[in-house]
């Protein structure tokens, strides 16, 4: 089973005619219906849960609930105003990644909650009220907004939405003028692309993350007519990358809340294969994880640029 990710050619009533789906959870803790309607920010081309029509989707809806509080209560929050009263909400989460606190949670919405554990996880379920308490406060604490201190369109759950990381900060101090085309794997909020477009030497910068959040935020970070923000799992094929002058990159080491030192591997990867013969990966990375390696294997040179506060700054060349 599939889910179909994709609403290109759908209308949002049309949407909401069908059971939602938040994220990925293990057939074996839930049934999760075939033509439910993935709305995961982190699953490329889903739907945006947002822009559902209020009390109208049918359900169940299933949440694989995030694990920081503001974004969770955000999801479930959603997902209940999505759904018709009377119909059934199913959110579950590891015990120790805001699974103990589901039940809480969705009895402050005003809901009736039934809880199981299951391998780990808590797993409840509810019927949709006629009224809701609370929605519009859980709303506004996850939605979108521009921070002061960072000088960013921002939105809880986005890595690092509320601070500029320690990594990206040491790679900032370090980074060349670049010139040519380039690409911001796993740009964020924009904090990178917005360093090396500084430079009028560089023509081109495609800007790539998994996350549809990032880049919504993004898109209002970074209004460099010569920046292009796509939505896409690097891990894939799309998009088509070749030649690029420079790859500028603070890859994710987790997924799903584990570590995974596959994904930094993947990124640099992509990036050996997207450069030119002498372009150039410049890579943050905090200093326990083991990428000099692959970085070795897939490219001509290495040379540690910076090591600062647990992190690490690498130029590789093609």
């Amino acid at each position: 089973m599939n889910p179909d990710p994709s609403t290109k050619h759908q209308a949002a009533g049309a949407e909401t005619a069908r059971p939602v789906l938040y994220g990925l959870p293990s057939g074996e803790l839930i049934d999760i219906p075939d033509n439910a309607l993935q709305v995961s920010p982190l699953i490329p081309g889903s739907a945006r849960l947002e822009d559902h029509r209020p009390a109208a989707a049918r359900g169940p809806a299933i949440v694989l609930a995030p694990p920081g509080t503001a974004e969770r209560r955000y999801a479930l929050a959603l997902a209940l105003r999505a759904l018709a009263p009377g119909e059934t909400l199913v959110a579950l989460a590891p015990k120790d990644k805001g699974g103990s606190r589901l039940a809480k949670e969705l009895a402050g919405f005003g809901c009736g909650v039934s809880e199981e554990a299951r391998r780990h996880h808590r797993i409840c379920t509810v019927s949709r009220p006629d009224s809701l308490d609370g929605l519009h406060d859980a709303i506004e604490e996850g939605r979108s907004r521009h921070i002061d201190n960072i000088g960013l369109c921002t939105q809880p759950g986005i890595f690092s939405w509320n601070r500029i990381d320690p990594g990206s900060d040491l790679l900032l101090r370090h980074l060349p003028k670049f010139s040519g085309q380039g690409a911001d794997f796993g740009c964020g909020l924009g904090v990178l692309a917005r360093a090396v477009l500084h430079s009028e030497t560089v023509s081109s910068l495609t800007m790539i993350d998994i996350d549809r959040r990032a880049v919504e935020m993004a898109r209002r970070n970074v209004e460099d007519p010569r920046a292009s923000i796509v939505w896409a799992d690097l891990r894939q094929r799309e998009p088509a990358l070749a030649r690029l002058d420079f790859v500028v990159m603070n890859p994710p080491f987790h997924d799903g809340g584990a570590e995974d030192q596959a994904l930094g591997k993947a990124f640099i990867a992509r990036a050996a294969e997207a450069l030119r013969p002498g372009g150039t990966l410049w890579i943050t990375a905090n200093a326990h994880l083991p990428y000099e390696a692959p970085l070795r294997a897939a490219l001509r040179s290495v040379t540690p640029i910076a090591s600062e506060g647990g992190y690490k700054v690498y130029e590789a060349r093609k």
